[in-house]
C-alpha cells in the first residue's frame, strides 16, 4: 500500500469514528499508535483532554522550533469540517519529519482537541507545553471550499473572524391575558433589542461587523397567561478582536438600556467565544513569496467570516493560520453533503513540508 492510500485509509477510519469536542478518545488512541510507528523524540498524551503533542528536534545550532496544529473533533453530524483530513495531514506531515535525518528545525506537532467549541487551543496554551519547549512560530491550516484544490490561501492580517454567542434573558411578571397592565412582559425589550442589532451589520467592508439572530422566545403557550420573560440569542462577528468587543458593548449597553426603561431583570450568557485569526504579516509575506514557487496561491482581501480557535495560539506565538483549497463546487463547511477530499491530504502535508524546509524566522 503506497502513501497516499495509507493515510486515505486513516482520514476514512476517523470519519467513521467521529469524536465530539471533549469526546475524542478514539482520535486520540490512533495518533498516538501511529506517532509510535515513528521516532519522536518526545511524545505528550492526553495534552488539555484528548490532545497529543509529538516533538522532532534537530542537530543544528541555529534551530527555531517550529509548532504545526492539527485540530481533530468532529461536529454531532459527523466530520462535516474536515478535521478527519486535518489529521490525516499531520500524521502524514509527521511521517515526513521522522524521515529527515537533517532537519533545519526543532518541530512540534499538536494535534488538538475541542476547536468547534473554542476550547481546545486555550487548554493547552493554560499547560504551558508550548512555551516549555520553546516555540518560535506555529502553523495551520484548514480546508478551504470554494477554491481549487490544493491551492494556498494566506491572508497577511486577520485569516479568520472573532465571533461569540451571547443570549440575552429579560425577565419581568406574568400575569392574567385579560389584564396585561397588571404584568411586565419583555415583548417589546425583544423585539427592539433585535431591531437594534440588525442595524450594526456592516458586511460588505474589509472591517465588516455582523450580528446573526440565532433563536428568540418569548412566554409559553398559555393562551390565558401573559409572557413574564424572555430571551433572545445572537451570534456577533468582527473582522477583529477590537471590532468584536465593540459590537459586545453595543449589544450590552443596548439590553441594559432596554430592561432598565421596561423594568424587567436582565441575565447574559456568553457561548463558545472565539477570537480574531490575526496572522503574523511579517511571515505571512514570507510564506507567500515561499510558495509562488511550487503552487497556485491566493491572496485573502477580507477575512474569512467563520472562527477558528486557532487565535489563541497566536495571541502569545507569531505564526500564521492559511487555507487549502479543497475544491471549487465542494460543498460548504458544516453542510450535511460535505465531505473531505481525500486527494489534498498529500498537498497539505506538502505545505507543512515547505514551510519546514523553507521558512526563514
Amino acid at each position: 500500500m503506497n502513501k497516499t492510500e495509507y493515510y486515505r485509509n486513516i482520514r476514512a477510519d476517523l470519519h467513521r469514528h467521529p469524536g465530539v469536542s471533549g469526546d475524542e478518545e478514539y482520535a486520540h488512541d490512533l495518533i498516538v499508535g501511529e506517532l509510535k510507528k515513528l521516532h519522536p523524540k518526545e511524545l505528550y498524551i492526553h495534552v488539555g483532554g484528548w490532545g497529543v503533542v509529538a516533538v522532532w528536534p534537530s542537530t543544528r545550532q541555529d534551530a527555531k522550533t517550529l509548532a504545526f496544529r492539527a485540530d481533530i473533533d468532529a461536529l454531532p453530524s459527523g466530520h462535516r469540517c474536515g478535521h478527519d483530513g486535518h489529521t490525516a495531514i499531520l500524521l502524514r506531515f509527521a511521517q515526513m519529519v521522522d524521515a529527515d535525518n537533517d532537519r533545519r528545525n526543532n518541530i512540534v506537532l499538536i494535534f488538538q482537541p475541542e476547536e468547534e467549541t473554542g476550547k481546545g487551543a486555550k487548554k493547552i496554551m493554560q499547560i504551558g507545553i508550548l512555551q516549555r519547549l520553546g516555540v518560535d512560530a506555529i502553523f495551520g491550516l484548514h480546508n478551504l471550499p470554494g477554491y481549487d484544490k490544493g491551492t494556498v490561501v494566506l491572508s497577511r492580517g486577520t485569516f479568520a473572524a472573532a465571533s461569540c454567542g451571547v443570549i440575552y434573558r429579560f425577565i419581568g411578571r406574568q400575569t392574567h391575558a385579560s389584564t396585561p397592565e397588571n404584568g411586565v412582559n419583555p415583548d417589546l425589550a425583544i423585539a427592539q433589542m433585535i431591531e437594534c442589532m440588525a442595524e450594526q451589520n456592516r458586511v460588505n467592508s474589509k472591517n465588516f461587523k455582523l450580528s446573526t439572530l440565532i433563536c428568540c422566545k418569548i412566554g409559553d403557550e398559555a393562551f390565558g397567561t401573559a409572557a413574564g420573560e424572555g430571551e433572545v440569542m445572537f451570534t456577533l462577528r468582527s473582522s477583529t478582536s477590537q471590532g468584536m468587543i465593540e459590537l459586545m458593548k453595543v449589544a450590552d449597553t443596548k439590553a441594559i438600556e432596554l430592561s432598565e426603561r421596561y423594568g424587567l431583570k436582565l441575565e447574559k450568557q456568553m457561548r463558545e467565544p472565539f477570537k480574531a485569526v490575526e496572522n503574523s504579516p511579517d511571515i505571512a509575506d514570507r510564506m507567500a513569496l515561499l510558495f509562488a514557487a511550487k503552487c497556485r496561491t491566493k491572496i485573502l482581501t477580507s477575512p474569512m467570516r467563520w472562527s477558528e480557535d486557532f487565535a489563541e495560539y497566536l495571541k502569545e506565538f507569531r505564526g500564521v493560520f492559511f487555507g487549502l483549497g479543497s475544491g471549487r463546487n465542494q460543498p460548504g463547511l458544516h453542510s450535511p453533503d460535505y465531505v473531505f477530499p481525500d486527494d489534498i491530504i498529500e498537498a497539505g502535508a506538502k505545505s507543512f513540508e515547505t514551510i519546514m524546509n523553507g521558512i526563514n524566522l
